[in-house]
């Protein structure tokens, strides 16, 4: 594609953004917006709820850290698409759970649980051992030292964990489209359907926009809470 092409391309590009039509509907950007991020949302969320508290605890007891690291390897090695067609596969009995939402949630899941529970182990481990130990000279129980002294300390570490995921799983929510989800993915998959180019380079664009905004709002908090942890020692 020559320069001249290629500006030409982009200009078209920018139209098709611009274009009113496509700022409304269901099929209109916000809507697209809107289903992307809670589907990614619920992904993350969802893989919090079950990481954060296993990586609290085995953090605190010190046992089962070589499990737990390994475990998020494997998690690791798993390709995004392969969990994505299982669950798929084993959703198709119970009918339309299996097309968009259920399986898209399902690989959301699988994508965000190693980076958050590793960073929730490492976070409480790497606590200062005599910070807890006076905890406990203290009369605190385990329980109000998991709470109040390693979570407090170690957020900013699991906050990475958790924006890692996001971010992640902002970019490969996209997945969900190829088994007839929604969110910002349906202009990729329906541009490359009907070749129509402009639609599927808008798509990504917002696609990467949205990972970057995510990024800079989790790096935010992140510097919020250091600076809180620090202003209170």
């Amino acid at each position: 594609m020559g320069e001249g092409a290629l500006m030409e391309f982009l200009a078209s590009a920018l139209a098709w953004l611009a274009d009113p039509a496509h700022w409304a509907g269901p099929d209109g950007i916000p809507a697209r917006i809107g289903e992307h991020l809670v589907i990614s949302a619920a992904g993350v969320g969802a893989a919090a709820l079950l990481a954060i508290p296993v990586g609290l605890v085995l953090g605190h007891v010190g046992r089962g850290g070589f499990v737990a690291i390994n475990v998020a390897g494997v998690g690791r090695a798993l390709p995004t698409f392969a969990v994505l067609v299982v669950a798929f596969i084993a959703l198709l009995p119970l009918g339309t759970v299996a097309f968009g939402f259920g399986p898209t949630f399902i690989a959301m899941i699988a994508l965000s649980l190693p980076p958050i529970l590793t960073n929730t182990f490492v976070a409480v481990r790497e606590v200062d051992r005599d910070v807890v130990e006076a905890a406990r000279g203290m009369g605190m129980s385990e329980a109000q030292i998991l709470r109040r002294v390693e979570l407090r300390l170690g957020l900013p570490l699991i906050l990475a964990g958790v924006r890692t995921a996001s971010v992640a799983v902002i970019a490969t929510a996209t997945l969900g489209a190829l088994i007839a989800g929604g969110g910002l993915g349906r202009y990729i998959i329906d541009g490359l359907q009907r070749q129509e180019y402009e639609r599927l380079f808008a798509g990504a664009v917002l696609v990467a926009l949205l990972a970057i905004g995510t990024e800079l709002a989790f790096g935010l908090l992140q510097r919020v809470a250091g600076r809180t942890l620090e202003a209170a020692r």
